[in-house]
């Protein structure tokens, strides 16, 4: 499967932004869909997942409240939004997908897309 990430761009803190995150291939191994950012010097930190099939959703600590995560199936899309951004936020956006609904959380992930910057400022 060949994930593209999309949406990302220069904000103000409190603004909101939808990543978007299209998939194409294999898209019978997308289990599990995810998002990830990186900041420099950072380890690769977790956003959020979804289960492709029944739309369970899963959230890390930075993003509950804040954030939701979503899919299209008819478009193999899944989308991150992002609201009351924070310059906390900024970082480079992955999106993954794996086969398997194991470890969710950690970047254990089979596929990745290329990631997309969103830079907040104060």
């Amino acid at each position: 499967v060949q994930l593209q990430a999309s949406g990302g761009g220069l904000l103000q803190a409190g603004d909101s932004l939808r990543l978007s995150c299209s998939a194409s291939g294999r898209t019978d191994v997308m289990r599990v869909m995810g998002w990830f950012r990186q900041a420099p010097g950072s380890e690769r930190e977790f956003v959020a997942a979804i289960i492709w099939s029944g739309g369970s959703t899963y959230y890390g600590d930075s993003a509950k409240g804040r954030f939701t995560i979503s899919r299209d199936t008819a478009k193999n899309t899944v989308y991150l939004q992002m609201n009351s951004l924070k310059p906390e936020d900024s970082a480079v956006y992955y999106c993954a997908a794996k086969p398997r609904d194991l470890v969710i959380t950690f970047p254990s992930y089979e596929y990745w897309g290329q990631g997309t910057q969103v830079t907040v400022s104060s």
